[in-house]
Protein backbone atom coordinates (compact mmCIF):
# COMPACT_ATOMS: atom_id res chain seq x y z
CA UNK A 1 0.00 0.00 0.00
CA UNK A 2 1.43 3.36 -0.96
CA UNK A 3 1.76 6.21 1.55
CA UNK A 4 -1.13 8.23 0.07
CA UNK A 5 -3.58 5.34 0.35
CA UNK A 6 -2.39 4.60 3.90
CA UNK A 7 -2.81 8.24 4.94
CA UNK A 8 -6.34 8.29 3.50
CA UNK A 9 -7.20 5.10 5.34
CA UNK A 10 -5.78 6.42 8.61
CA UNK A 11 -7.75 9.68 8.24
CA UNK A 12 -10.98 7.76 7.62
CA UNK A 13 -10.42 5.60 10.72
CA UNK A 14 -9.84 8.71 12.83
CA UNK A 15 -12.95 10.37 11.34
CA UNK A 16 -14.98 7.26 12.15
CA UNK A 17 -13.77 7.38 15.76
CA UNK A 18 -14.79 11.03 16.09
CA UNK A 19 -18.18 10.29 14.54
CA UNK A 20 -18.79 7.38 16.91
CA UNK A 21 -17.98 9.64 19.88
CA UNK A 22 -20.64 12.07 18.68
CA UNK A 23 -18.28 14.70 17.31
CA UNK A 24 -19.05 16.48 14.05
CA UNK A 25 -17.11 15.19 11.05
CA UNK A 26 -17.01 17.13 7.78
CA UNK A 27 -18.75 15.29 4.96
CA UNK A 28 -20.71 12.89 7.17
CA UNK A 29 -24.49 12.93 6.80
CA UNK A 30 -26.61 11.80 9.71
CA UNK A 31 -30.14 10.50 9.42
CA UNK A 32 -32.21 10.55 12.59
CA UNK A 33 -35.28 8.33 12.68
CA UNK A 34 -37.77 8.99 15.45
CA UNK A 35 -37.90 6.08 17.83
CA UNK A 36 -41.45 5.13 18.79
CA UNK A 37 -42.01 5.16 22.56
CA UNK A 38 -43.76 1.83 23.14
CA UNK A 39 -44.87 2.79 26.65
CA UNK A 40 -46.39 6.08 25.49
CA UNK A 41 -48.14 4.42 22.54
CA UNK A 42 -49.57 1.72 24.79
CA UNK A 43 -50.65 4.30 27.36
CA UNK A 44 -52.35 6.41 24.70
CA UNK A 45 -54.56 3.49 23.67
CA UNK A 46 -55.24 2.50 27.28
CA UNK A 47 -54.20 -1.13 27.11
CA UNK A 48 -52.43 -3.39 29.58
CA UNK A 49 -49.06 -4.79 28.62
CA UNK A 50 -50.63 -8.20 27.95
CA UNK A 51 -53.35 -6.72 25.69
CA UNK A 52 -50.93 -4.54 23.76
CA UNK A 53 -48.36 -7.30 23.33
CA UNK A 54 -51.06 -9.60 21.96
CA UNK A 55 -52.26 -6.84 19.64
CA UNK A 56 -48.84 -6.21 18.09
CA UNK A 57 -47.91 -9.91 18.13
CA UNK A 58 -44.96 -9.95 20.51
CA UNK A 59 -44.32 -11.63 23.86
CA UNK A 60 -45.03 -9.48 26.93
CA UNK A 61 -41.33 -9.70 27.85
CA UNK A 62 -40.40 -8.14 24.49
CA UNK A 63 -42.80 -5.26 25.10
CA UNK A 64 -41.38 -4.79 28.62
CA UNK A 65 -37.86 -4.69 27.18
CA UNK A 66 -38.93 -1.98 24.71
CA UNK A 67 -40.64 0.03 27.41
CA UNK A 68 -37.64 -0.17 29.75
CA UNK A 69 -35.13 0.65 27.01
CA UNK A 70 -33.26 -2.65 27.13
CA UNK A 71 -34.07 -3.33 23.47
CA UNK A 72 -35.64 -1.33 20.64
CA UNK A 73 -38.40 -2.33 18.27
CA UNK A 74 -37.16 -2.85 14.74
CA UNK A 75 -38.61 -3.36 11.29
CA UNK A 76 -42.32 -4.13 11.16
CA UNK A 77 -42.77 -3.65 14.92
CA UNK A 78 -41.36 -0.13 14.72
CA UNK A 79 -43.61 0.68 11.76
CA UNK A 80 -46.66 -0.71 13.56
CA UNK A 81 -45.95 1.35 16.69
CA UNK A 82 -45.61 4.50 14.58
CA UNK A 83 -48.87 3.72 12.78
CA UNK A 84 -50.71 3.18 16.07
CA UNK A 85 -49.28 6.42 17.46
CA UNK A 86 -50.38 8.43 14.39
CA UNK A 87 -53.87 6.95 13.87
CA UNK A 88 -54.83 4.66 16.75
CA UNK A 89 -58.54 4.52 15.90
CA UNK A 90 -58.11 3.10 12.42
CA UNK A 91 -55.06 0.93 13.09
CA UNK A 92 -56.64 -0.69 16.15
CA UNK A 93 -59.84 -1.32 14.21
CA UNK A 94 -57.84 -2.92 11.37
CA UNK A 95 -55.89 -5.11 13.78
CA UNK A 96 -59.03 -6.22 15.60
CA UNK A 97 -60.73 -7.37 12.39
Amino acid sequence: MDKGAFDDLLKSVRDMGRNMRGQRVSGVRETVIDEPDASAVRGAVGMSQREFADLVGVPVKTLQNWEQGRTRPTGPARALLRAIAKDPKHVLRALAA
